[in-house]
């Protein structure tokens, strides 16, 4: 159960977790970043202080935090992770945990201990214990809110109702996250700016942003207030719907975050966002639902919901708060709302704007090509206080009724803080909901007939279900033809659906889709530097320029007036305010429903279930702030087996801390002579291949290259050949499903009988010289035949025998942005080569060129590889992939 990692004490529920953790973060040494630059602001520095408020010295160190062994309020380590791994893992019900329980004291009494001490009395006690843990405490209370006008016997039920809304105390929440050492070496102190190069700006963290800068200079207009900690608070809300069978099914919660964290802590799903509050749903009789004045109440009372649940960081604006830090030292803190993560519906609540319009700027539904005036907290109350009702909805798109909860707390204007949102406007929203369904609806306007569409939407399907497998890439058996779509499948389906409509499609259509695709994967980049930025630019202007396509054919006749394809225009503003997007996208809020109310519901009995997730989530959080301080420590190093016959004074084998590793480079096979393996794999040259391999490795300053001499000048060779199925490769992506460090890990397959179904002999790039140099950063593709090693002269060489694909013209194809391979073939055969396993730089993806052929119903993805003569090299399969194919 609970984990702690030795080299930086972050702690995990599962020996799994931590294993994967190792691997990612600190197995590999992370390669030396550009030496950046770094300015922080002067005045809002941070200087550590007393407790009471007062600065310390430099260089002064934290107060010495308890490192007593104490598993308070659990007797001991057996009882803590019992508690965490029922209550937190398994999760089983109250009945079955008080089952296990008498198990557990029936098997005592039959091995004579029946005097001994239960674990746990039974559920009760354990819920009563996980209840006592005086960490990470933030208790919840209730308020209500109900309609403030005149009320009648026949005034519809929402006049008549009072509605409750669940919150926890804003502060001490937000005391509870700052002072958390998981974020430790994870927590910007100071708003700064990052240049990687003379005029290189780098963004990154939120505190990276022009946005922390900028609060920070207007804060520091206060000479009391020089030497604070700026800590911006970030919100989140977006309703969920748990079961659509049952009553009761919509909760709305209110999620936290401190501007602090990294990105990356947010992006992992950890406590740096948790459950601030749930919101009141208000229902009414149909009659009444679509009224002006309902829908108007429902606005008001989510704006004067959130002004009360933040009415506790209202002191902290003006008047700093001393807060403990994640490195142990106090400091003067001063908060400040922050982004607030939210989809469209959620952003026109928020902004108190008319449908339609865009919540950043003043353009008008039929104007949203491009952007128009931005909107600002003081020019919307000017209007206000200037135009009618009727004015204001109809040529301004604002509710003249709606008070942004915003306008209660000083510096806050929720025009600015409504942040990108990657998956609802860009993966779901523009991708998905508008590009997909428009060549769909494109090939149902021009095809001969229904059938014929048909037929075409079937080979596209199967060209989706025909590409090769690649490590983490969601399969389409089906195509694209099922009915649930969630964001991963629509981000899965972004990695393949371009060479799909190929030849089925006009070319700019084509072109218009692989523009957006780049400028989606410039935005979900960690950090953008200038030159991103401006990458990003010239990736939505031709975008736009391309999309007029659906106009041209009648599919868009009344041009593109759709607000999140809008929203587009203020990415790069956006970033240069508030860092990456992906640090502050809605996907992160929505991980977050799981583990927040899915499956909290999922445990309740639905009879008034919020109060039952409501008890989950505080105990959750307590075990949570319990498994962090026990590990900080150093309660929870090594097996819990080893840990109790250290306790009880027994002898135990020593713990190193090790954990059972993954596959190293290479996974143990068979070993075999040369050639019995070059008569397997019908490879007669491989013996040549491996003679002239030596040569170049034992001699590569010769003027000839092994292929350019004769072969009997080259090393003999006698020993015996280890194959292998497997390999892996570990490179920096922070990009990607990452540690902290940034380093992926992925396997590469080559296996002739994959789970015994079909062979499955992965391609590979391989690094041919400077990467700078040549076609596709001097980078060849191969096609892993086998991974081979073996010895010579007492020396291991771990290698790769590959079909070689040579780039295709000297530049990308023109219509996909992506280069094209063709196998090389000598006298009507494939090419093969022996490459060393360090030339291997990482696995890649190809895809057939379909053109206009049709696939046979048939066609199974395992052919793809053989069948096509031509491949893409797909850029767009992960986002390490589009930064290093260019």
């Amino acid at each position: 159960m609970a984990q702690i990692c030795k080299t930086c004490q972050r702690t995990f529920i599962t020996l799994g977790g931590l294993v994967q953790h190792i691997n990612r973060c600190h197995k590999y040494k992370k390669p030396t970043a550009p030496r950046s630059t770094f300015r922080y602001h002067p005045f809002l520095n941070a200087r550590p202080c007393t407790e009471e408020g007062n600065f310390l010295p430099r260089n002064t160190p934290p107060p010495p935090p308890p490192t007593a062994e104490d598993w308070t309020p659990f007797a001991d380590r057996p009882s803590f992770e019992f508690a965490e791994l029922t209550f937190e893992k398994m999760q089983p019900s109250k009945g079955d945990i008080d089952h296990l329980l008498r198990i557990w004291a029936a098997k005592s009494i039959l091995d004579g201990a029946d005097n001994a001490e239960p674990i746990f009395e039974d559920c009760q006690d354990l819920y009563d214990t996980i209840d006592a843990i005086p960490y990470g405490e933030a208790a919840w209370h209730s308020f209500q809110v109900r309609y403030a006008g005149p009320v009648t016997a026949e005034s519809p039920s929402w006049q008549r109702e009072a509605f409750t809304v669940h919150t926890r105390d804003t502060l001490t929440v937000a005391h509870n996250m700052a002072a958390s050492a998981d974020f430790h070496e994870r927590f910007d102190y100071v708003p700064f700016e990052e240049y990687t190069a003379p005029n290189t700006h780098q963004w990154s963290n939120l505190m990276s942003g022009r946005w922390a800068w900028k609060k920070a200079d207007t804060i520091a207009q206060d000479p009391q207030l020089h030497g604070t900690m700026l800590v911006p608070v970030i919100l989140g809300a977006d309703k969920t719907t748990v079961s659509v069978a049952t009553g009761n099914q919509e909760f709305h919660p209110v999620y936290m975050s401190l501007g602090n964290i990294s990105n990356e802590m947010r992006r992992a799903h950890r406590d740096a966002i948790v459950p601030l509050a749930f919101l009141s749903i208000p229902k009414t009789a149909r009659e009444y639902s679509d009224d002006d004045d309902f829908r108007l109440f429902k606005k008001q009372l989510y704006h004067a919901s959130l002004a009360h649940i933040l009415a506790p960081l209202r002191p902290g604006m003006t008047t700093p708060e001393v807060m403990k830090c994640p490195d142990g030292h106090f400091r003067r803190a001063i908060f400040e709302l922050g982004p607030f993560i939210a989809d469209y519906p959620e952003q026109v609540f928020l902004a108190g704007i008319v449908q339609g319009w865009c919540p950043k700027c003043q353009a008008s539904p039929e104007e949203l090509a491009g952007a128009g005036t931005p909107r600002f907290r003081e020019h919307t109350a000017e209007m206000v206080a200037t135009f009618d009702a009727e004015t204001l909805w109809d040529v301004f798109g604002v509710v003249d009724d709606v008070v942004p909860f915003t306008n209660h707390f000083p510096r806050a204007d929720i025009h600015e803080l409504i942040t990108p949102d990657l998956l609802h406007q860009v993966i779901k929203g523009t991708f998905k909901d508008h590009l997909v369904a428009w060549v769909e609806e494109y090939i149902n306007m021009t095809a001969g007939s229904a059938r014929e569409a048909k037929h075409i939407m079937d080979d596209i399907d199967r060209r989706l279900a025909a590409v090769p497998p690649f490590p983490g890439l969601r399969r389409f058996p089906e195509g694209r033809n099922f009915k649930q779509w969630t964001g991963n499948d629509s981000k899965a389906l972004m990695k393949v659906f371009l060479p799909a409509i190929v030849g089925h499609v006009p070319d700019k259509m084509v072109m218009c889709i692989a523009a957006f695709l780049d400028f989606c994967y410039l935005a979900r980049r960690s950090s953008h530097d200038s030159s991103t930025l401006q990458a990003m630019t010239e990736a939505l202007e031709r975008f736009h320029t391309h999309r007029v396509i659906f106009e041209d054919v009648g599919v868009r006749p009344d041009g593109f007036s759709l607000p999140r394809q809008h929203a587009l225009v203020h990415y790069v503003v956006n970033i240069k305010l508030f860092g990456s997007p992906n640090g502050i996208c809605s996907s992160i809020t929505e991980s977050k429903h799981i583990v927040a109310v899915k499956r909290p519901w999922r445990r309740s009995n639905r009879n008034e279930p919020l109060g039952q997730i409501i008890r989950v989530n505080t105990r959750l959080s307590k075990l949570a702030a319990a498994r962090i301080e026990f590990g900080r420590r150093g309660m929870l190093r090594g097996d819990i087996v080893t840990h109790a016959l250290f306790a009880v004074g027994r002898d135990a084998e020593p713990d190193d801390d090790e954990v059972p590793d993954a596959a190293e480079h290479l996974d143990e096979d068979d070993i075999i002579a040369p050639s019995a393996l070059a008569d397997e794999l019908i490879q007669p040259s491989l013996p040549d291949l491996v003679r002239r391999f030596l040569h170049d490795q034992l001699y590569p300053d010769d003027v000839l290259a092994a292929i350019d001499i004769p072969l009997e000048e080259c090393p003999e060779f006698s020993g015996r050949i280890g194959v292998h199925n497997s390999a892996s490769a570990t490179f920096y992506a922070p990009s990607e499903l990452s540690g902290p460090s940034g380093m992926h890990r992925e396997m590469i397959r080559s296996n002739p009988s994959w789970y015994g179904q079909y062979a499955r002999f992965d391609t590979v790039l391989v690094q041919n010289g400077l990467a700078d140099d040549g076609d596709m950063r001097n980078m060849l593709v191969g096609r892993v035949l086998r991974f081979l090693s073996f010895t010579y002269d007492n020396v291991r060489y771990p290698c790769a025998l590959v079909e070689w694909l040579l780039v295709e013209g000297e530049q990308p194809d023109q219509l996909t942005g992506m280069w094209v391979v063709k196998p090389e073939m000598v006298r009507g055969k494939r090419t093969v080569g022996l490459v060393h396993l360090d030339c291997v730089v990482r696995a890649c993806h190809l895809i057939g060129v379909y053109n206009s052929t049709y696939l046979p119903s048939d066609f199974h993805f395992s052919y793809s590889l053989d069948a096509f003569r031509a491949f893409y090299v797909n850029k767009y399969v992960d986002y390490h992939s589009h930064e290093t194919i260019v």
